[in-house]
């Protein structure tokens, strides 16, 4: 049986926001029965030279939608990054969710070879489809699902493995 680039990409990363989400929530009232506000919480950060959780939960959803949008061959759609309030965080895991969900598999199946340019800081680079999902996209995303979930563990949010992973 062959597994699709649309089922590798879509699925696996809503069930990754999702779960992002699920555990911010955890984090969020963990946080006020602390009597932590939101900004102190989206401020978190692991280390210093850390980016903050926001920036974790934005980098996160950057990495899904505008994967996604590659994949299928547009340009991806811009989200801002201003989001200073929990309402706000999950509005923009919200948003980012319902753009992922709206490719459909013929958009995306058969991309294994589409060519890919990132401009970064550092100069470009440049993938194939399965490469730039399998190598850049999903490590990134988890990455900085794992970092938001590590900065919300180390709050002293009561999560585990089980939540960053979810149910199945």
């Amino acid at each position: 049986m062959t597994i699709s680039m649309y089922q590798v990409a879509v699925p696996v990363f809503v069930r990754a926001l999702g779960n992002l989400a699920q555990v911010l929530k955890k984090g969020e009232e963990h946080a006020k029965s602390k009597n932590v506000s939101d900004e102190v919480l989206l401020q978190t950060r692991l280390i210093p030279d850390m980016l903050p959780l926001i920036k974790q939960i934005q980098i996160a959803c950057d990495m899904a939608t505008r994967g996604t949008a590659r994949l299928a061959g547009v340009e991806p759609q811009s989200f801002e990054d201003n989001e200073t309030t929990l309402e706000q965080a999950y509005s923009r895991i919200e948003r980012s969710i319902e753009y992922i969900k709206s490719f459909k598999p013929e958009q995306i199946d058969g991309s294994e070879t589409r060519a890919i340019q990132l401009k970064m800081r550092n100069g470009e680079m440049n993938f194939e489809g399965q490469a730039y999902l399998l190598h850049f996209t999903l490590p990134n995303l988890f990455f900085h699902c794992t970092t938001a979930y590590d900065i919300l563990r180390e709050a002293g949010t009561d999560i585990g493995k089980s939540d960053f992973i979810g149910n199945a």
